[in-house]
């Protein structure tokens, strides 16, 4: 399981992968799958988190729960190993060469990809405070949101892409 997710924490303009060799989560320990970590790494395109990193970043461990339950106990705990990788701020031309380096995982029917969406981050706090919709607050947020995904449903990379600089969400 590919799980991945943006870095709050920590700005880089790259991905991260795991230093890890398990995950502990609250419905047991996630086994990671050291041998695809080090084939990304090799490629020179990915950093390596270390344990403060792996630590403080909310976006990948709270769907390891999810992942621990619904596929460990389906395929066992021998068989389902994880792959975590922390998202930095791309550029168009890096978010293709992922897209080129994880392609070929993507395509391979005993893999799953996990993308933590973590859309919108409301308020001052998080420098974002777009409101150019009528109504509440919350559904403007909830507009926003939707708007992203119809983009990442048209699968049509030019699309989120202007969507994200247009809104900055």
């Amino acid at each position: 399981v590919f799980l991945l997710g943006p870095s709050h924490q920590h700005p880089m303009r790259k991905c991260a992968v795991s230093g890890a060799s398990s995950w502990e989560t609250p419905m047991g320990d996630l086994p990671v799958d050291t041998a695809i970590i080090s084939e990304l790494f090799a490629t020179g395109e990915f950093l390596r988190m270390d344990k403060d990193m792996d630590e403080t970043e909310h976006s990948l461990e709270l769907h390891t729960p999810f992942i621990s339950v619904s596929l460990q106990e389906r395929w066992g705990s021998n068989k389902c190993m994880l792959v975590p990788i922390m998202v930095g701020q791309l550029t168009e031309e890096k978010e293709k060469i992922y897209g080129r380096i994880l392609a070929p995982y993507l395509d391979d029917p005993e893999t799953l990809f996990c993308v933590s969406s973590d859309f919108c981050h409301w308020g001052a706090r998080f420098g974002y405070v777009w409101k150019d919709h009528p109504g509440e607050i919350w559904e403007a947020i909830q507009w926003l949101d939707h708007e992203g995904m119809k983009e990442i449903e048209s699968l049509e990379h030019r699309r989120f892409r202007a969507y994200l600089t247009k809104y900055k969400n």
